[in-house]
């Protein structure tokens, strides 16, 4: 996974340390000496994988760089309960007002991490590989894609840029075209973006079919049964690659992978993933 860059981790925690700080945080500035210093640890009270501890020590030294974080663990491993993520300790002010946007950036991209580590187990030994897809939180694709890679998923495309995904309703506007709607997409795709992969949905065998003959890279196996699936990979094989897609949960993902697919692309994983519980807790 590439580090997530410097420059994009400062403007975000920024934006939300100004959401959630206003005016102020009345309770510390009133409550704690400008004086007062403290040390805290970070943990999980759950095991874990990792993910965002950039944006969490961000959020501290944005609010005061006297703060001190040492990271205790990385992005990508492992951790249980109990098991230290970071170490802080500076001015006391700074380290509550940071408190919940730490927390927030770390609850919500180590849930990330964490499930697409579960489907990732789930289909281990099979040739299946786990995608994430672009059903993101408006503004947090790119954080959300990190988590999906500190898990052990792959990205699939980043958005509507970078790869041709021809869909229902793309071939729906095409469905008079001769000889069939695929093939008139895939041709108009070649044309106009010669360097970029193209994917076809296909919600029959007959689609399947099209989007092979047409010469698709991959084909998007939309909510297909057990048995198409396998009936498809057979129709791609050495031709084209594909990737199951619909419905996907842990408990049927294994399946799906031992039908031969290639990909499996689980939109949980960020739309559905819940925030793992971790905790900040003062030194005494």
């Amino acid at each position: 996974m590439k580090p997530l860059s410097v420059e994009k981790v400062r403007t975000v925690v920024r934006s939300a340390l100004a959401e959630d700080l206003g005016r102020g945080d009345v309770t510390t500035l009133a409550t704690v000496p400008e004086s007062a210093h403290a040390w805290a640890e970070i943990r999980p009270r759950e095991a874990i994988v990792v993910a965002g501890l950039s944006l969490a020590e961000a959020a501290f030294r944005e609010i005061s760089p006297a703060v001190r974080v040492k990271r205790a663990t990385a992005d990508g491993r492992r951790a249980a309960a109990g098991e230290p993520l970071l170490v802080i300790n500076g001015p006391a002010r700074a380290l509550l007002s940071a408190e919940r946007v730490a927390l927030n950036f770390l609850q919500r991209l180590c849930g990330i991490a964490t499930l697409t580590a579960q489907f990732v187990a789930a289909v281990r030994g099979t040739r299946a590989k786990i995608l994430d897809t672009r059903k993101t939180t408006p503004g947090w694709r790119w954080l959300e894609k990190y988590a999906v890679a500190c898990g052990g998923g792959r990205n699939h495309r980043f958005g509507l840029f970078d790869m041709v995904l021809i869909k229902d309703n793309h071939l729906a506007v095409l469905k008079d075209k001769t000889p069939n709607a695929i093939v008139a997409a895939v041709r108009r795709a070649r044309a106009r973006y010669p360097k970029l992969k193209v994917e076809v949905e296909a919600d029959t065998l007959e689609q399947v079919a099209q989007a092979v003959a047409a010469g698709a890279d991959l084909v998007l196996l939309d909510n297909m049964s057990l048995p198409q699936l396998r009936r498809a990979v057979a129709q791609c094989k050495g031709r084209a690659l594909t990737e199951a897609s619909g419905g996907v949960t842990l408990r049927r993902v294994r399946a799906l992978a031992q039908t031969g697919v290639d990909y499996i692309s689980v939109g949980a994983l960020t739309h559905s993933a819940r925030a793992v519980d971790i905790g900040l807790d003062f030194r005494s």
